[in-house]
């Protein structure tokens, strides 16, 4: 999933919106002074993996394969990760395409 990018003021703005971030179950991976990166890993949607494990059960039990790769696409490449910096150019000069927090958690909580 493409790097969502946050922009802070200072570092205790970064450490505001890392609190924010974490009571809605983000996770912080690396800290430094200048930026925080956060993750929320996402499993799949229940209601896929217990109709998927019900068919799998009754009629066709390859299925199962099919919901292990559904849970391993969600868990490795669709889980979010955002990065709170108080940088506004990158390493190459170019300055940064920041999101807003609502499109941080409208894509943490999107189905699939």
């Amino acid at each position: 999933m493409k790097l969502l990018i946050l922009s802070a003021d200072n570092f205790n703005d970064m450490e505001n919106i890392s609190q924010e971030l974490s009571q809605k179950k983000f996770r912080i991976i690396q800290q430094d002074d200048t930026y925080i990166l956060m993750n929320k890993r996402r499993f799949g949607n229940p209601l896929i993996h217990a109709i998927c494990l019900v068919i799998a059960l009754f009629t066709f039990s390859l299925l199962i394969f099919v919901n292990v790769g559904y849970f391993m696409y969600s868990y490795i490449w669709a889980s979010p990760n955002v990065l709170i910096t108080t940088e506004k150019v990158s390493d190459e000069g170019e300055p940064l395409e920041f999101n807003t927090m609502d499109e941080v958690l409208e894509k943490a909580n999107a189905i699939l």
